[in-house]
This record gives structure tokens, sequence and C-alpha cells, in this order.
């Protein structure tokens, strides 16, 4: 029941409670008015929650975790606060660096393999580390580029470590001879409804695009 209508129906029966009256009139320029009250009330309750906060508010939990909003828009500044409230905590090994990610881009651990290069058979390099599965999709949900997060992998290590490759594969393919069919791999529709999507390599340049 709107709050009109229990202020109305508190009036003693003397009173005409037709919801056309003069009096109902007055009272639903007060219930209005409380109405938006309220609105307001429980939006600044929901925006100290830094998942629904949004501008000035969110930028108002970025500082109070000293992390720096620089150009990027509401999805990754949020991401950016996680993971410096994760980094803050970190050991610096590979399960914290993977937690500490999965965090970041509101993921599942299990989603993310991280490989040390100390004992590459081929290349060995020692202090380095290659990401060999990222859940791109869900990059891509955030609008978070390849170099955007590979710099987001590149502040949870330890000093000295560095990232020597991050893939971030896709799930185009082309199908067989036999013209075999998967909504989930193949082209996309007109509304891009289905189809798979390309991937990418990250590997390290110069560029500083997200403040760390």
């Amino acid at each position: 029941m709107k709050l009109k209508e229990r202020m109305i129906g508190k009036l003693m029966d003397a009173y005409n409670k037709n919801p056309n009256s003069n009096l109902a009139k007055l009272i639903s320029v007060v219930s209005e008015q409380i109405d938006n009250l309220n609105e307001t009330f429980n939006r600044i309750d929901e925006w100290r929650d830094e998942e629904k906060a949004e501008g000035k508010e969110l930028d108002r939990i970025g500082y109070s975790v000293r992390q720096s909003r620089g150009q990027v828009n509401d999805d990754i500044y949020r991401i950016l606060i996680r993971s410096k409230r994760a980094r803050d905590m970190s050991s610096g090994d590979i399960n914290t660096i993977i937690n500490v990610l999965a965090l970041s881009i509101d993921t599942d651990p299990s989603e993310i393999q991280i490989e040390e290069l100390w004992n590459d058979p081929d290349e060995p390099e020692p202090a380095s580390i290659r990401v060999v599965r990222i859940p791109i999709a869900r990059l891509n949900e955030v609008e978070l580029t390849g170099n955007q997060f590979g710099r987001l992998v590149e502040s949870t290590l330890a000093s000295g470590v560095s990232v020597k490759q991050i893939d971030l594969s896709g799930t185009f393919e082309f199908g067989s001879v036999e013209l075999e069919t998967d909504s989930e791999a193949g082209f996309s529709n007109i509304d891009q409804e289905v189809g798979g999507f390309f991937g990418s390599v990250y590997q390290p340049v110069n560029d500083r695009d997200i403040p760390l």
C-alpha cells in the first residue's frame, strides 16, 4: 500500500476519504515529498556499496582505499577498487594472485590459470609468469581491454616478477567440412545474439592506461 493510501486510511470517519477530495489531494502533495525523501535515503544507503555506487560516490569509495579513477568508467573503476583491496593483502604467491584477479573481475578462481616459467621446457625464465587461461567473456562484459588487464596482472605481482604473456583465447572457430554448427563458436547473427568471439595475446609494452 502506498504512503498516500495509508495516510488517508488513518483519517477518522468524520473526514472525506474520497481519493479525489481536496483533503486527499493535500495528502498527496505531502506523501509525494516523503516518498521522494525515502527514495533519496534508500539511494544513499545503496550507494555505500561499491557494486551499486556511481560517479562521485564511487570516487569517494575509491579515495577511501587510495585508488584513483583516471579516465576509466564506473565498471572498470569497481575492478580497480576490488583489486586494490585484494592487492593490499596479497602475499605474492600464485594462488593469491589468482584469487586477487578473480575477485577483481568477479569470476571464479577456477577460471584463471597461471604458469611459472622458471621450469618451462622451451624458454625457461626466472621470476616470470604466463597467464594461460582467463575468462575473456568477463573482460568483454566490463569493457576491460587486454592491455588494461595486463597492467592489472602486473600490479598483483611481487617486485622483480614479470608477466611474460597473457593468452586471451576467444571461442571463434570454423566448422568441419560436414558443416557442423555451434552457436557459441561460429559467426554471429545480425543481432549478435550468438557466435564466438576473437581472442588476443597480451605482451608487455610501455603504455600505462589505467591508474595502478
